[in-house]
């Protein structure tokens, strides 16, 4: 066996998520051809082993990372930088930490979409299968504690992947055709107040009005929970952000200044 010395280079100390995100989706298995490569110079049999191993501990590892994308997503099979990344951080927190490990274990994401957000910060909209929302939000205040950690300077949310039917037409031919209506949450009310609520979950909303301006443009104005203000004060512009850039709607997140009722 010949092992290149480029591979041979690289520091032995490297995690293994370093070398995961060092992965795209065109060069998955880059180390393969690199470890096999024929160089010319033979290698000790000892040395031989150990690059053996880690090579196979490595394909096993990123196998396992990309398990955590949903199977029918088109990500699985070509996952952005950010989607490996991800799927290698959320693994690492299934094997490395100890109350996470049941709750994550099961639990997947469609897709993942960084955005700006202003003042040179950017939020991460990581969006989950329906029927797995209420999983994550069980652990989500953790969950996304120790994402920010690993994507340093960058908010994290996690939004259900909903997709929104068209308005069925009227005319005799579709009504007669159609087998079954259109269910309310999928039309795009429900779908975009279904989203407002996950990008502030687990903070309650607790009013809502549109304003119109005298030009005729409109602005949703979200009033949430005063007893969350502390915890999520500093998010409110990813929050409006994020919201527009998924909806194309104005929205304006803010604290009650007087009763509740008055909203």
């Amino acid at each position: 066996a010949y092992v290149s010395a480029s591979y041979l280079s690289e520091d032995p100390t490297n995690t293994t998520t370093a070398k995961l995100s060092r992965f795209s989706r065109n060069s998955r298995f880059s180390l393969t051809t690199d470890l096999f490569s024929f160089q010319g110079r033979k290698q000790p049999p000892q040395q031989q082993t150990s690059l053996l191993f880690l090579f196979c501990y490595s394909l096993f590892h990123i196998m396992a990372a990309l398990n955590k994308i949903a199977a029918n997503s088109p990500s699985r099979q070509s996952p952005s930088e950010l989607e490996t990344s991800l799927a290698n951080a959320l693994y690492d927190l299934e094997t490395n930490t100890q109350d996470l490990r049941g709750s994550l274990r099961p639990l997947q994401f469609v897709s993942a979409r960084e955005i700006e957000v202003g003042h040179g910060k950017k939020a991460i909209a990581i969006f989950v299968p329906v029927p797995l929302l209420q999983g994550f939000h069980k652990i989500q205040q953790r969950l996304t504690r120790e994402l920010e950690k690993k994507f340093s300077d960058r908010h994290v949310l996690i939004i259900a992947s909903r997709r929104i039917l068209p308005r069925p037409k009227r005319s005799v031919r579709s009504r007669n055709t159609l087998t079954q209506k259109r269910p309310r949450s999928r039309t795009l009310t429900a779908v975009h107040d279904a989203i407002l609520s996950d990008i502030v979950y687990p903070v309650e909303i607790v009013g809502k009005r549109t304003r119109t301006k005298e030009d005729g443009s409109k602005t949703l104005k979200v009033i949430l929970d005063e007893k969350e203000r502390g915890g999520v004060d500093h998010r409110l512009d990813a929050y409006g952000e994020v919201y527009r850039r998924l909806t194309g709607r104005n929205v304006v997140f803010e604290f009650p200044q007087g009763s509740v009722s008055e909203y």
